[in-house]
């Protein structure tokens, strides 16, 4: 592999196993379509103070395969996957905000999910893991607000999936979200992107090693879930970035191979390698199929649709050339929420570095965040 792969700014993804805080949630978990958990543990961090009032409060939410460090601290000094966005002067201004982060449900960082121990087996609960929702997320998510003693928070704010979970977490409780910010997300996931990641899906579960989800123990789906991570790292990138970062280079001279051959393989194979060192295949699965069922359009058993409990003035954030929710789902958003007597603030960003734009632009993305949080209104 040549020096050009590693080159460009690249979303600082690493295995937390340390430096979280635990809040153990003891009653039943109900899931959305009829799984249930005895109990589940939410992995958070927290930057910032709580001022008395305890009314400065960010809930950041993340994206599929983020742990709860977004921010390095004294407990975990590693650089987390948000390290240029959160501290004193920063988007998320540690100065002025108390910033809470936590490992989704479903997630394999320190949160229940599949790879967890089921209480009633003492075996990680594999495929017998409840479907999940992105509500059922959203509703882990108010249990740790809860636990932490925050009535209202000044904002609820994500990327991607996170983006699809603030949007989530002020419809099932308006009157406790001050403001919302949605960044390369949607009001619902459509045909493309669930395609995507059923192909990726389809990838870990067609590997031996899987063995319908139990694996645990035993040899990991490996190839399978380096192909899945593959197939979505062509999803998170661009085109155009990736013509000025690698061209048509070649990693071997002579005879072309069949297998990696240009830089361009050459890098996807390394953040499929990467990756599946890091994450679980299972809790891969689980999320991503929450992503698809996401649908705010929906009606809810009062036939109104949820997107309509929002109320709090939103900031939503495109980029031109994101291609796993490309910028019409974005504008789409802003207009829904207006329509809605929303205040709403849109921002389209023109970069190339397609969907994982917001982990990476700082001053634009950062910038814009710093901006609402500043003016909206409380």
């Amino acid at each position: 592999m040549t020096s050009h792969v590693t080159q460009g700014p690249e979303p600082q993804y690493d295995r937390i196993v340390s430096g979280y805080q635990t809040y153990r949630h003891a009653s039943p978990f109900v899931c959305d379509w009829g799984g249930q958990l005895s109990e589940i543990e939410i992995a958070y961090e927290t930057w910032g103070k709580l001022t008395p009032e305890r009314d400065n409060a960010v809930l950041l939410l993340t994206g599929l395969s983020a742990s709860s460090h977004a921010k390095s601290h004294p407990n975990n000094p590693q650089d987390g996957w948000w390290e240029q966005f959160i501290g004193p002067g920063l988007a998320l201004d540690t100065d002025r905000f108390f910033v809470v982060c936590a490992n989704l449900l479903g997630g394999c960082y320190g949160s229940t999910g599949p790879s967890s121990i089921c209480p009633e087996t003492g075996q990680p609960y594999g495929p017998d893991f409840p479907i999940l929702t992105v509500r059922d997320m959203a509703r882990a998510q108010w249990l740790l607000v809860d636990h932490l003693g925050i009535d209202c928070l000044y904002a609820a704010a994500g990327s991607s999936l996170g983006g699809m979970l603030s949007l989530q977490v002020a419809a099932l409780a308006p009157h406790r979200v001050a403001r919302v910010v949605s960044i390369s997300a949607a009001l619902r996931s459509h045909p493309q992107s669930i395609a995507m990641r059923f192909v990726q899906r389809q990838a870990v579960m067609a590997d031996p090693d899987w063995r319908e989800g139990r694996y645990y123990g035993e040899s990991f789906p490996h190839t399978g879930q380096k192909v899945a991570r593959e197939i979505g790292t062509i999803t998170y990138r661009s085109g155009p970035e990736w013509l000025e970062r690698f061209g048509r280079r070649r990693v071997n001279e002579g005879t072309p191979r069949l297998d990696r051959d240009f830089e361009v393989e050459a890098y996807l194979e390394h953040q499929g390698e990467r990756f599946c060192l890091q994450y679980d295949a299972n809790s891969y699965l689980y999320i991503s199929k929450a992503m698809d069922l996401f649908d705010l359009l929906a009606p809810r058993p009062d036939g109104v649709e949820e997107v309509d409990a929002i109320t709090s003035p939103a900031l939503v954030i495109g980029v031109s050339s994101d291609l796993l929710f490309p910028v019409w789902q974005q504008r789409e958003l802003a207009e829904h929420l207006g329509k809605r007597g929303n205040e709403v603030t849109y921002l389209e960003v023109d970069s190339p570095y397609g969907h994982d734009t917001f982990l990476i632009e700082r001053d634009r993305i950062g910038g814009a965040l710093q901006r609402f949080l500043a003016d909206a209104p409380a």
